[in-house]
C-alpha cells in the first residue's frame, strides 16, 4: 500500500520545463552563428575600399566560408557523435569567435581569405550539435517547435541586428564589426560551458520531465549509448545508402539554394536589375527576412500542433516542408511584374515559404539511426550547404546578360525539385534501424 501511494504521488508530479530554457540557449547560439556568417557582407564595402581589394578577390573571400563549411560537415558530424555538446559547442564557439575577432585585424586578401575559411570550418559542427541537443531534450511532439524557434535565430540576426552592426561600422569602423561579433561569441562560449548539461545532469530537470522526454521519443540517454569508436567508412556508407536520407539531403540542397540567393545576389538583383537606389533597396531587403522569420515560427508551431491533434509524425513534418517549398516556387512571379511592391511581395512570399519549410532538421532527428545522429546530420548539412558554393556561381553564370529572369527561374525550379524529393523519396517517416 505505501508503495502504491508513492507511485501515485510520483505520477502527479508536474514535469519541469528546463527543456524550454535549452531552446533559448540554442536560439542565442544560432543568432551569434549567423551574425558571424553575415558580418563580412556588412563590412565589405568599407573594408575593400580601405585595403584596395578588387571585386574578383572579394568574391573569393565571400566563397571561402562555404568551401570549408561544407567540407567539414562530415568530420564535424562524426565529432558530434563522440564529444558531448557541452564541450564540443564551447570549443567550436570559442575558436570560430577568435577567428572572427582576428578578421578585424586582417590587413590583406590572404589574411581575410584564410580567416574566413577558418570560421567556416569551425562553424561546421554547429547545426549537427543543435540537432543532437534537440533530439536529446525534446519529445517528438515538441521537436519541430524547438527547431523552428532556434532556426528563427538566423533571420533575427539578419533582419534585426544587421542595422546594429551597420551602426557600429559607421561609428567605429569596419574592424569593430568583427571584434564585436567575435567577442559576443567568446562570452557565449563560456556561458554555454557553464550552463549546458544533458537532461539527467541538468539542475532543476525533474524525473517527470525526463520521463516525458523519453516516453515521447527523446533520446535522453544517447551519450551513454554512443560508442567511442574510430571513424568507420561502413557507417558513412550506411548514411549514404538510404533512399529516405537522400530525400532529405536533396531537399536540403534545394531549400538552401533559396536562402543563399537571398544571402548573396538579392541586393544586387534589386539594385542592378530592378534599378532601385541603394537606400531604398536596403530598406526593402529586410522584408523577405522578416517574412522568413514569421514562416519559421509558424512552421514549428503548426507541425507540432498537427502531432498533438493526432496526425502522424510523417504528415505533420512533411506538410509544412513540402508546402513551404511549393510556396517558394512563387519567386518566379517576380519575372512577370514591373512594380517594385509586387516584386518585393513575390520575393517575400517565396522566402516565407523557405522559412515555413525550414524544420527539415526535425526529420534528421527522426529518421537518422540513433548512434549515427551526428554523422547523418553532417552529411545532411554537407550536401545542403553545397548550395552555398553552387548558387552564387550558377546565378552569376545565368545573370551574365541584361536579364535576371533565368536565375529566378533556376531558384523556382530547385524549390519544386525539393518538394518532389520529400514526396517521392522520403516515404514513411520512421527511424532507420541498424
Amino acid at each position: 500500500m505505501p508503495t502504491q501511494t508513492l507511485t501515485g504521488q510520483a505520477s502527479l508530479v508536474t514535469p519541469s520545463r528546463r527543456r524550454f530554457f535549452i531552446m533559448v540557449l540554442l536560439f542565442i547560439t544560432v543568432v551569434i552563428n549567423y551574425l558571424d556568417r553575415s558580418n563580412l557582407s556588412i563590412a565589405a564595402p568599407a573594408l575593400t575600399s580601405e585595403l584596395g581589394i578588387d571585386p574578383v578577390h572579394v568574391g573569393l573571400i565571400f566563397s571561402a566560408f562555404g568551401w570549408t563549411y561544407a567540407a567539414m560537415q562530415i568530420p564535424g558530424g562524426w565529432l558530434v557523435d563522440r564529444v558531448p555538446p557541452r564541450i564540443l559547442y564551447s570549443v567550436a564557439l570559442l575558436l570560430w569567435s577568435l577567428a572572427t575577432v582576428l578578421l578585424g585585424f586582417a590587413a590583406s586578401f590572404i589574411a581575410l581569405f584564410v580567416l574566413r575559411m577558418a570560421v567556416g570550418a569551425l562553424e561546421a559542427p554547429a547545426y549537427p550539435i543543435n540537432s543532437r541537443v534537440v533530439t536529446t531534450w525534446f519529445p517528438e511532439r515538441e521537436r519541430a517547435t524547438a527547431i523552428g524557434f532556434y532556426t528563427s535565430g538566423q533571420f533575427v540576426g539578419l533582419a534585426f541586428l544587421t542595422p546594429v552592426l551597420a551602426w557600429l561600422q559607421h561609428e567605429f569602423g569596419w574592424h569593430m564589426v568583427f571584434v564585436a561579433t567575435g567577442a559576443a561569441g567568446i562570452i557565449w562560449a563560456a556561458i554555454w560551458y557553464a550552463v549546458y548539461r544533458e537532461p539527467r545532469d541538468f539542475k532543476g530537470a525533474n524525473d517527470a520531465e525526463i520521463d516525458l522526454i523519453r516516453e515521447g521519443g527523446g533520446l535522453v540517454d544517447i551519450q551513454a549509448q554512443t560508442a567511442k569508436a574510430s571513424f568507420s567508412w561502413t557507417d558513412l556508407g550506411i548514411v549514404l545508402s538510404k533512399r529516405k536520407l537522400w530525400g532529405i539531403y536533396l531537399g536540403q540542397f534545394c531549400l538552401n539554394s533559396t536562402l543563399w540567393f537571398f544571402l548573396t545576389w538579392f541586393p544586387t538583383y534589386l539594385v542592378k536589375y530592378r534599378g532601385m537606389d541603394f537606400i531604398k533597396s536596403g530598406l526593402l531587403a529586410s522584408l523577405p527576412f522578416l517574412a522568413a522569420f514569421v514562416g519559421v515560427l509558424c512552421s514549428g508551431f503548426f507541425s507540432d500542433l498537427l502531432i498533438r491533434r493526432g496526425c502522424s509524425v510523417g504528415f505533420a513534418r512533411k506538410l509544412p516542408i513540402i508546402g513551404g517549398l511549393l510556396i517558394s516556387t512563387s519567386i518566379i512571379g517576380a519575372n512577370f511584374v514591373e512594380s517594385t511592391p509586387l516584386v518585393i511581395a513575390f520575393l517575400a512570399l517565396a522566402f516565407f515559404g523557405n522559412g515555413l519549410a525550414s524544420i527539415t532538421w526535425s526529420l534528421v532527428s527522426t529518421l537518422a539511426p540513433a548512434r549515427l545522429l551526428g554523422l547523418t546530420g553532417g552529411v545532411f548539412n554537407f550536401i545542403g550547404n553545397l548550395s552555398a558554393i553552387a548558387t552564387p556561381i550558377v546565378i552569376g553564370f545565368l545573370a551574365r546578360g541584361d536579364s535576371f529572369a533565368p536565375a529566378i527561374t533556376y531558384i523556382a525550379v530547385l524549390a519544386l525539385i525539393g518538394a518532389l524529393s520529400y514526396v517521392l523519396l522520403v516515404g514513411k517517416v520512421e527511424r532507420i534501424e541498424l
